[in-house]
């Protein structure tokens, strides 16, 4: 799955970073499948993971689990 990281919103609060947004878009190396969202990040799970390829892997363990998930609901 190609991974592109297309935005990140911080929230702060009182100068200190109180959430994360990390907006993305993904597709298979066909194109079939395509998809795209935002992975919430506490500012503890942002802190050391700032550069494009550690929040990659973030969204990808994030949009992973909840397909897991949704295949154990189902």
């Amino acid at each position: 799955m190609n991974i592109q990281i297309t935005n990140v919103n911080m929230s702060y609060k009182e100068g200190q970073i109180v959430s994360v947004q990390v907006f993305f878009q993904g597709h298979d190396d066909e194109r079939t499948i395509n998809l795209s969202g935002y992975v919430p990040l506490t500012a503890e799970e942002y802190a050391g993971n700032e550069s494009i390829v550690s929040l990659s892997a973030l969204v990808r363990q994030n949009v992973a689990s909840r397909f897991a998930e949704v295949g154990e609901s189902v």
